[in-house]
């Protein structure tokens, strides 16, 4: 096992997964919720997709042993072990700046659309797409079949999912800078969260 690495407080995070590596995302303080994204490694146009993902597992919270598929619908990661709650979310767009302005935001807001851009960036990389991520820990209740709710995350310092890589595969991170809904905990205080990457077991 690797170094944990940091996924700071507002901002975003990306790095290189082999095929048959693991990965594991900790919720470091429990409340944090972390937009999670995974593209092709030779092909950035090719993305792990929600929309995709859904109907290949029959389910819109993925649970351990699904596995995930990209825009072309070929398995991208599967969720190997969660000690969460289970409840993430596979339904919200990235906030980035027009949502903040819609919440009454004045000023410039970090956000995971940009925070995502920029971690690339920094790996050398260009966003081709920006798909919807598969935002972890996030608890987005669905009511009566119909309507969504933004709430409070469910899990505890320390809990972690786990996934494995099915191709190579570049993998992006954002501590959503959310503090204007309590999608991060009740006192809408953002946090950091950390990543590790394991060898095949």
């Amino acid at each position: 096992m690797q170094d944990r690495h940091l996924i700071p407080a507002r901002k975003g995070s990306a790095a290189r997964l082999k095929k048959g590596q693991r990965l594991r995302v900790i919720n470091t303080h429990g409340t944090q919720v972390v937009d999670f994204w995974a593209f092709n490694a030779p092909d950035l146009g090719e993305c792990m997709s929600m929309e995709h993902s859904r109907p290949a597992i029959g389910r819109i919270i993925p649970k351990v042993g699904d596995v995930l598929v990209t825009n072309k619908r070929r398995p991208i990661l599967t969720l190997v072990a969660d000690t969460s709650p289970g409840v993430h979310d596979t339904l919200i767009a990235s906030c980035d700046i027009y949502r903040y302005q819609g919440l009454g935001c004045k000023e410039f807001h970090d956000n995971c659309t940009d925070n995502l851009g920029n971690a690339l960036q920094a790996m050398g990389l260009k966003r081709v797409v920006h798909p919807c991520p598969f935002n972890l820990f996030m608890n987005i209740p669905v009511k009566d079949g119909l309507g969504v709710s933004f709430e409070p995350p469910l899990g505890k310092p320390g809990d972690y999912v786990e996934f494995r890589a099915e191709m190579d595969c570049v993998v992006g991170f954002s501590a959503c800078p959310q503090d204007m809904l309590p999608i991060n905990g009740a006192d809408c205080v953002i946090h950091d969260a950390h990543y590790e990457i394991l060898e095949p077991a």
